[in-house]
């Protein structure tokens, strides 16, 4: 297959995603699209500053056909927060070099991680696709939103990912089995999901655009990114802690779901508000949000991405 043509082209790009190994990867890139121009058209390379300082880049690229995000999930994010500021009509093809400690949105794409070359590759030689988002409040989510203990381990791992440059899923067990075991906790909710009403006490809700979370782990294995809907995994039951690491230990390859102490469903809209003046902690892909109440929605069609030739869905 011939090499597509990305057309006038930014990088946005954090040289210190993966522990600081982003920023061979920015060299590589910019060295590779300069050396072959026949990739696009024009190809600028931004590099992030600050923590929203992708967002700001990426809603300002009227003119540009394409937009690569070069690091982790937090900067995809905050790059396609930009983008949904953009008129539809002017808003550039997504596309991402994925360079993590997670990368599970990469892993939906089914993008290589951490491997520059490949990439590229895979972008120069993919297909566009439109996903849907998740939006929560005022913020778009490309692969997770979650709240209670599912949040506390996500944040946890990312603060552990950006000061000891570990990454992968054994930052995520390492987490888990650490807040689990010393902080679990329930936090009574009232939430209207698609029309009805579901009361219960959070441990674990998540709320996904694709399977995975925490660098793999298979919290909605059957979440696709374009069938118009989010998929929720939320415990049913007030867990114990042995209860809890049990399905701790499942998530890995989703074989929770068999689990009484949960339940799966597809959603459109959901309404969530906690109880009480001590609100769990959320997080949408790796950053964290606060509030007593969420307003949750399916966004379809929202956005064009590069996908490898070979992807599925």
């Amino acid at each position: 297959m011939s090499p597509q043509t990305l057309g006038r082209t930014l990088i946005i790009a954090n040289p210190a995603a993966y522990s600081g190994k982003g920023e061979n990867a920015v060299l590589f890139a910019t060295r590779y699209f300069a050396s072959f121009y026949s990739t696009a058209s024009s190809c600028e390379v931004t590099l992030i500053e600050e923590s929203h300082d992708a967002r700001r880049m990426a809603s300002d690229t009227h003119g540009y056909q394409s937009v690569i995000a070069l690091g982790g999930d937090r900067t995809i994010h905050e790059i396609v927060n930009g983008l949904m500021r953009l008129d539809e009509s002017s808003r550039p093809r997504l596309g991402i070099i994925p360079m993590g400690s997670s990368n599970d949105f990469a892993r939906t794409l089914g993008m290589s991680r951490n491997d520059p070359a490949n990439a590229i590759s895979e972008l120069l030689h993919g297909k566009d696709r439109r996903i849907d988002l998740g939006r929560v409040n005022d913020v778009y989510f490309v692969q997770t939103l979650s709240f209670g203990i599912d949040a506390a381990i996500a944040i946890d791992s990312t603060m552990r990912a950006s000061r000891h440059g570990r990454a992968g899923s054994h930052l995520f067990v390492t987490s888990g089995l650490k807040i689990i075991v010393s902080r679990l906790r329930g936090w009574p909710y009232h939430a209207v999901v698609d029309g009805e009403t579901l009361d219960g006490v959070d441990t674990a809700f998540a709320i996904q655009n694709g399977p995975t979370y925490g660098g793999g782990f298979r919290i909605c294995p059957d979440a696709v990114p374009n069938d118009g809907y989010l998929d929720l995994c939320v415990t049913v039951d007030d867990l114990s802690v042995a209860k809890s690491l049990g399905l701790f230990g499942l998530i890995r390859t989703g074989k929770h779901t068999k689990s009484n102490s949960v339940a799966m469903r597809q959603i459109r809209e959901l309404t969530v508000q906690f109880l009480g003046d001590d609100v769990p902690p959320c997080q949408a892909d790796g950053e964290r949000l606060d509030a007593n109440e969420y307003r949750i929605s399916v966004v379809p069609q929202a956005l064009t991405v590069v996908v490898p030739a070979n992807c599925s869905w």
